[in-house]
């Protein structure tokens, strides 16, 4: 007669869920598994109640492997709430248990629900909002827009010199670093009264609301013929929602000099003006005369398709190498 291994008693089911979520927000298999068995948990939590809220009993225990595969013995199938952080410890423990004992039970990792695109963002605002409100950081509740000013400035130069480095590791954090000036900005946005205040969902509200207006050819079937209609739409539409009375409303006028120059340039161009750059007026000062010698450098660099800005950057980095080599050089053997 040949011999049958017995198959396992039953099954234990890690019930995982994004913590980023509402906690009723599960899936039918979820629903099903904790209203069809016993659910056992580490501790009280919002998906807790919310289970209890559907009609099911929820044990917590602080004994969980043996209570666990005594609820396996008794009806056959045990689900486990994994806490927050997915209770990998537990799930390890038990997989080494079974390991060593498989007839005890089975072991069904569940997904109850998963996190969506973008979802360490809320991270993000969550630990903004507890970094700036009271018993957080002082430093971050003392500062104000005016004071923050320069670190936004400062994080997208260093994100811009991640770039023009070619690297996307140094990218990643400094871009991480710009979502902190955004993120911060907002929560200290909160704090304005009542009828100046806004936070980072009116911040991310906007964008979106932009991003589907502007984009017609996306999200409202407008078809196009190419890049330069695509182009063409959005200054169209960028025109209607903000009527300006120049051609040069909404340059921002801090940016570098020759940027500045740079952009002034393409918008007169783009408005039609046949308008040169000025010469230097006669018995003009050397600033002056150097002043309209550098517009004109930068008229010329346009017309060609060239970007002074990043050419005089790299020329000046190049620069700073070679005098980095002559110190190295003028330095005696030891």
């Amino acid at each position: 007669m040949t011999g049958v291994l017995p198959g396992p008693a039953g099954r234990i089911v890690l019930l995982v869920t994004s913590p980023r979520l509402p906690a009723g927000l599960l899936t039918a298999p979820a629903w099903d598994v904790v209203r069809g068995f016993p659910v056992l948990a580490g501790a009280e939590s919002e998906l807790a109640t919310a289970v209890r809220a559907a009609g099911a009993e929820v044990t917590v225990t602080g004994t969980p492997v043996p209570d666990l595969l005594g609820t396996v013995a008794s009806h056959g199938t045990a689900v486990w709430l994994a806490g927050p952080a997915g209770d990998e410890e537990l799930a390890r423990e038990l997989g080494l248990r079974l390991a060593r004992q498989p007839g005890l039970a089975e072991l069904e990792l569940m997904y109850g629900s998963w996190d969506p695109p973008g979802a360490r963002l809320l991270d993000a605002v969550a630990v903004m909002d507890r970094l700036a409100s009271p018993g957080g950081d002082p430093w971050k509740r003392a500062q104000t827009h005016a004071s923050l000013a320069q670190y936004l400035l400062e994080e997208c130069y260093e994100a811009y010199d991640a770039i023009a480095a070619n690297d996307l590791v140094a990218l990643r954090e400094e871009l991480g670093d710009v979502l902190l000036q955004v993120v911060l900005h907002a929560r200290l946005a909160e704090n304005l009264p009542e009828d100046e205040r806004w936070s980072i969902d009116d911040v991310a509200g906007g964008l979106v609301a932009k991003m589907v207006r502007r984009n017609p050819h996306v999200f409202a079937g407008t078809e196009v013929g190419g890049i330069d209609e695509i182009i063409e739409n959005w200054e169209r539409i960028k025109r209607a929602e903000k009527p300006r009375a120049s051609a040069l409303d909404g340059v921002a006028l801090s940016q570098p000099a020759l940027a500045l120059a740079a952009k002034i340039l393409h918008r007169v161009d783009r408005s039609g003006l046949d308008l040169p750059p000025p010469k230097p007026p006669a018995g003009a000062d050397e600033t002056v005369r150097l002043g309209a010698n550098l517009l004109e450098t930068v008229a010329r660099a346009q017309a060609a398709g060239l970007d002074a800005e990043a050419a005089l950057r790299q020329a000046t980095l190049d620069y700073a190498a070679t005098v980095r080599a002559a110190e190295q050089d003028s330095v005696p053997p030891s």
